[in-house]
């Protein structure tokens, strides 16, 4: 039995609660749920003020901001690729997807996509705290999962080895997945 029954919430660092809560109503739709402030973190006792804000993800999924005034401006991994570190949601449709790459690109915000990784469609973008999110729409075809999970630990142990992406599942991007796995 799996210890974990589901993510309670997911926490990122923002420059303005109140700026990121406004930011996520409107172009996503989450609507803030809690805000929490300390003058003192309850788990290290550190006196460091805070505004703690969650916002409704959906399905009871929660996505927390902290805001924190005290310490150096935030910044990212220098070693690590903007592409890598970022938050996907989930959107219900194509037409959802396509008329949330709208909105943004409406007010300016530069969108990459859609983007077809066969499984789903995705757009991508950065919130106002330089966070990446992808939007991403499920695609999936009969078959699929069912061809990935034959090849998953196969695929991960030659990784390990070689450090070289793996060919078993080349069909999601080069585009032969539509021939592979018609639509029903």
């Amino acid at each position: 039995m799996a210890l974990i029954q589901k993510i309670h919430h997911a926490a990122y660092r923002c420059k303005d609660a109140l700026e990121t809560a406004r930011w996520y109503e409107k172009y996503l739709g989450m609507k803030l749920i809690l805000s929490i402030a300390e003058d003192q973190v309850p788990s290290t006792k550190e006196p460091d003020p805070y505004m703690h804000i969650f916002l409704d993800a959906g399905n009871g999924n929660v996505l927390a901001f902290f805001e924190l005034p005290t310490r150096p401006p935030m910044g990212r991994d220098p070693n690590t690729p903007a592409w890598t570190q970022h938050l996907a949601l989930e959107v219900a449709s194509m037409d959802d997807l396509l008329a949330a790459k709208e909105r943004l690109e409406a007010d300016g915000i530069e969108v990459i996509g859609p983007v077809d990784h066969a499984l789903f469609q995705s757009i991508y973008f950065f919130d106002p705290n330089g966070h990446r999110i992808e939007l991403a729409c499920n695609t999936l075809r009969p078959g699929m999962l069912e061809a990935l999970d034959a090849v998953k630990w196969e695929m991960l142990e030659e990784w390990s080895k070689t450090k070289k992406a793996p060919k078993h599942a080349r069909w999601m991007h080069d585009g032969r997945y539509k021939e592979m796995f018609p639509l029903a």
